[in-house]
């Protein structure tokens, strides 16, 4: 990956104006490799646009992107990107969804809305959610960059599709938007002629329900051959020693990669 970002920096644009840019997070090669991948996933999947007013007319996504070879692996443990989710969230933060975001020309905007609208919690509230959008390809107003309302993730939800001033969150390829999921934003739409390709990297709270179930898309003959970093992200982990265990046990035991960690209650001393 390209080098290293001030991490501390971007957290603190995120929690200010609820997003940050962070410019040659990675090499334009892997936006090329993954651009290249993603359109034979296209043609292999017969992907086509989901026809709803969310996910677009003419917009082609590809979910659970961990199943689909080891390309995509190193996305949710960049060394550039992750730290910045962690200190938006915290280390016990987990995958949400892994998926591609196509738009393609002739697609409308998308409805603004805030990515964790469906949590059932008053606002504003801490993050927990935190979401990246990796530029394969240019961002630009014309092609769809993600509109933005900065600020907003300290406001109440969003009326779905309302009428909003936005900003659009033009970047080259190689940048990676982080923004916290309470911020109100859309897909743009695209007035080119030509595909705007972006990776959908979605991280939540350790404490919160994952958008996509991990543990059941993800095979464990497939985790098994994962980072250890990646195998915790994907859930095989506890959250502050206690939420996620099986049996007491650290679900890492499971694929045999790992000792247990002490639980919570291990660690409170007897009365």
């Amino acid at each position: 990956m390209a080098g290293m970002t001030d991490a501390a920096g971007h957290i603190a644009q995120v929690k200010q104006q609820g997003y940050s840019i962070i410019e040659d997070a990675f090499e334009p090669d892997l936006a090329d490799r993954v651009r290249d991948d993603l359109d034979r996933l296209e043609r292999e999947l017969g992907v086509v646009p989901a026809g709803n007013d969310f996910e677009g007319a003419r917009t082609l996504r590809i979910y659970n992107l961990l199943v689909h070879g080891a390309l995509y692996q190193g996305i949710p443990i960049d060394e550039a990107v992750l730290p910045v989710v962690e200190g938006v969230l915290d280390p016990g933060c987990l995958i949400s969804s892994l998926s591609s975001i196509v738009i393609c020309p002739g697609e409308k905007a998308q409805p603004i809305h805030s990515d964790d609208i469906l949590i059932p919690l008053p606002k504003p509230h801490p993050p927990l959610v935190c979401n990246t959008m990796w530029a394969i390809t240019d961002f630009t107003e014309a092609n769809g960059a993600t509109r933005l309302v900065p600020g907003s993730h300290l406001l109440d939800n969003p009326d779905y599709g309302g009428d909003y001033e936005t900003i659009p969150a033009e970047m080259r390829k190689g940048s990676v938007l982080v923004w916290d999921g309470a911020l109100w934003h859309g897909g743009g739409a695209n007035r080119t002629d030509e595909r705007r390709y972006g990776i959908a990297m979605n991280y939540c709270a350790g404490f919160i329900r994952q958008q996509e179930n991990q543990q059941l898309g993800v095979p464990p003959a497939l985790v098994r051959e994962f980072p250890p970093r990646l195998q915790q992200l994907v859930g095989y982990s506890v959250y502050n020693g206690l939420i996620g265990h099986i049996d007491k046990h650290d679900p890492r035991e499971l694929l045999g990669t790992a000792d247990g960690n002490r639980m919570v209650w291990d660690a409170v001393p007897s009365r």
